[in-house]
């Protein structure tokens, strides 16, 4: 049986496609499907929707609603954790992926031709600034951070139950949860899609939610902000060193008669900023390491709804 976690914020006008989508996808892997639908403390009547409406279809299902808004990555886990199947995948509730690709991951878990199944976007029916940010970001993501991730990033993902155990273990805090997918290695196979464009409400995905994406993806898998500073203030010191030698030739030669005041205005500000950006670096990785020794769960379930095909309670 496959268990399909989807994670459920503001999505309450896509509620009724992505119900008739798990139906399809029902049909299509002969019943052996389990849906889990976990609603991140959204604001809006998603929850109430799935709760009257699930019994109804003819797949098994679990609702799961969180005490407040994890985060996307926490909805996951906590699917993925509440899941009973013997192969796993993740999908999108507002279907900008094609939910066809679960059945293909489906079959590859299934001829354990791979422990995990990746999703790559071969094009996506975005604006023209967000795909390039995101091409830009994708792209030194790749060559300084996951070299193994895809170029488009990673939005839907399937594995089996060896796969899923060790990613659940991996109990870290403001972390990536793709970046862990690729740690982990295993046996991984990649699946061809293009990203259709998004016809049921609006995104959540803010501009202050990617910008905290991607410092955790940064920040938890990698030390090249650290490395950058040090190569930055190794050569800020030696230009230093190289201006100074030059001001004490030149007061010397008597080619400087008053000391610069806008020049040692310029200079404090420069290297006052500096200080504060490394210091500002290196607190974001102290203070994920502090989080991490707090032991605080990923997420807290509220509720939890569990019913067999009949729409039965279990």
């Amino acid at each position: 049986m496959l268990t399909l976690v989807i994670p459920v914020y503001r999505n309450e006008s896509s509620i009724q496609a992505l119900l008739q989508a798990v139906d399809r996808l029902q049909a299509g892997l002969d019943n052996a499907l389990e849906a889990v639908f976990v609603v991140d403390g959204s604001p809006d009547h998603s929850y109430e929707l799935l709760r009257d409406r699930l019994p109804a279809h003819g797949f098994r299902s679990q609702l799961l609603l969180l005490s407040r808004n994890f985060g996307s990555f926490a909805a996951i886990r906590a699917g993925l954790q509440a899941g009973t199947g013997t192969a796993f995948a993740v999908m999108a509730a507002d279907l900008q992926e094609p939910p066809e690709l679960i059945l293909d991951f489906a079959r590859i878990l299934a001829a354990d031709e791979a422990d995990v199944t990746v999703g790559v976007r071969e094009g996506r029916e975005d604006p023209l600034a967000s795909r390039a940010m995101s091409g830009l970001f994708w792209s030194l993501y790749r060559r300084h951070v996951v070299r193994e991730m895809p170029p488009g990033g990673v939005d839907i993902f399937g594995c089996n139950r060896a796969f899923r155990d060790q990613l659940l273990a991996m109990e870290e805090r403001h972390s990536s949860l793709v970046a862990q997918v690729f740690w982990l290695g295993f046996r991984r196979k990649f699946v061809p899609y293009r990203r259709q464009e998004r016809t049921h409400g609006h995104s959540a995905w803010t501009f202050s939610k990617k910008l905290n994406y991607m410092m955790d993806s940064v920040f938890a898998f990698t030390d090249l902000p650290i490395r950058l500073l040090i190569r930055g203030g190794g050569l800020v010191a030696a230009l230093s060193g190289l201006f100074a030698a030059m001001v004490v030739m030149a007061r010397l030669n008597g080619w400087i008669e008053v000391p610069g005041y806008t020049l040692t205005i310029l200079a404090i500000v420069f290297f006052g900023a500096l200080n504060l950006f490394a210091l500002g670096v290196v607190g974001s990785y102290a203070w994920r390491a502090y989080e991490n020794t707090k032991q605080r769960p990923l997420h807290v379930v509220l509720r939890r709804h569990v019913w067999d095909r009949n729409g039965a309670s279990a």
